[in-house]
């Protein structure tokens, strides 16, 4: 009688001491409820949603047939820029301006100058570096596809390109552009158009078409300026 009542106790401690552990793994452990993994899914998709929100403005250029990637200007390419343009006044133009550097400083310079960008973020940041700087008044900047935007009005044209679009673009200049209108093509020449000249080396090259002379190199086989 008293080793059976001794077992008895044994086993109720025993039973006591696993009920124990058991609730100890259970508050360690917390159970995952549906209310918990709604918020979960709700903060990743709100996080997905801002990031795609964000980079979509980027990437989507990318995404397109013939993409003109940002990479900004270098100052000595910069420079060249302008040193084909020595002497030159009127309105200019700057094809996929990225961050607004090339038109700032046409306005510097003197030039009416504007830009067009694909990029929404690149055309506000070069709209508040306008305004930070006191140039807005005489930039402007425009979100447009460059294949939509009519180059005829402007005097001066200037061109970070890539090498696939260097053809078609010749084509809508050439159709465009009137005689004496000066165009300015940096990193890539155009295919056919022979430059009135050649300013730097390497990544920093600039070539300066003349239209309406942009022939005459090929056809003559001298330089005309």
């Amino acid at each position: 009688m008293t080793h059976d009542s001794q077992t008895g106790i044994s086993v109720l401690e025993e039973d006591d001491i696993l009920s124990s552990k058991n609730k100890t793994n259970n508050v360690n452990k917390p159970e995952l409820t549906k209310r918990g993994v709604i918020l979960i899914l709700g903060t990743f998709g709100g996080l997905f949603a801002g990031i795609y929100a964000v980079a979509t403005p980027f990437v989507s250029p990318a995404l397109r047939r013939i993409c003109l990637p940002f990479v900004p200007a270098t100052p000595l390419q910069i420079q060249n820029v302008f040193t084909a343009l020595t002497k030159r006044t009127g309105s200019l133009i700057d094809i996929g301006s990225g961050d607004g550097r090339i038109v700032l400083d046409a306005a510097r310079q003197g030039f009416k100058s504007s830009g067009v960008e694909l990029n929404y973020w690149l055309v506000l940041y070069s709209k508040y570096t306008a305004w930070k700087n006191g140039l807005s008044p005489q930039v402007s900047f425009f979100r447009k596809d460059l294949w939509k935007t009519s180059l005829s009005q402007y005097d001066n044209v200037v061109i970070f390109g890539v090498e696939q679009m260097m053809s078609k673009l010749e084509e809508k200049l050439d159709k465009e552009l009137v005689e004496g209108r000066h165009v300015v093509a940096c990193r890539f020449p155009f295919p056919t158009w022979q430059p009135a000249k050649t300013i730097g080396s390497g990544v920093d090259t600039v070539w300066l078409y003349i239209k309406g002379r942009e022939k005459l190199c090929k056809d003559n086989h001298n330089n005309p300026v």
